[in-house]
């Protein structure tokens, strides 16, 4: 996968700092993404964050576009890891089922904010970059079809099930991104948990 800069490598020249973990680099440059987007992840700058020199990055990886891939697939990773764990977490009633997805979304975007911004400046790359584009479409795919199955189960109506994940994902989109905001009036993730269960599950089953 390309990189919007590229490094050349060179010789490890402090051993020691070797130890520093290959996860270590990878959360470092998570975290400079989150905060200022993907542009903005540097060898050096993130050496001197680590309190290293740039020679134990080149123990972990060859280049700044290998650190770019190895970030984004562990985005896709734990993304997967986190779909099958809603596959597998089906409750016997589906409304409940579906109130706890929405539930989990909601919270999540209140409460781990980085997530949201590490994967807004993705799609930003997206834009340029076919390959990791194409690793967000098979997300999105997979995260649509999760919902359509919790909406079918509720529905029993294929074309409903297919409608309704489309909203629900849109809403949901929607709801992190207000949730992003500095300063949120108090209860604004109980309102608008409340008004998309209400009209895109509890109507459903009326």
């Amino acid at each position: 996968m390309k990189a919007s800069i590229s490094t050349a490598a060179i010789p490890p020249d402090d051993v020691p700092t070797a130890r520093l973990g290959r996860d270590d680099w990878l959360d470092a440059a998570f975290e400079t993404v989150a905060e200022s987007g993907f542009d903005s992840v540097r060898v050096l700058t993130l050496a001197a964050s680590l309190g290293v020199t740039r020679g134990s990055f080149y123990w972990h990886f060859t280049d700044h576009a290998e650190l770019i891939t190895a970030l984004v697939e562990r985005w896709r990773t734990r993304e997967i890891e986190t779909h099958q764990r809603a596959l597998e977490a089906n409750l016997l009633e589906p409304k409940a089922d579906l109130e706890r997805m929405l539930e989990a979304a909601l919270a999540h975007a209140g409460t781990e904010i980085k997530y949201l911004r590490f994967e807004l400046a993705l799609r930003g790359l997206g834009r340029h970059n076919p390959e990791v584009a194409a690793i967000l479409v098979e997300v999105d795919r997979m995260r649509m079809r999760l919902f359509e199955s919790k909406f079918l189960r509720l529905t029993n109506d294929p074309k409903a099930a297919a409608d309704l994940a489309a909203l629900f994902y849109l809403a949901i989109v929607g709801g992190t991104h207000a949730l992003a905001r500095p300063a949120n009036p108090e209860r604004t993730k109980d309102y608008l948990q409340r008004i998309i269960g209400h009209y895109l599950i509890s109507q459903q089953t009326s």
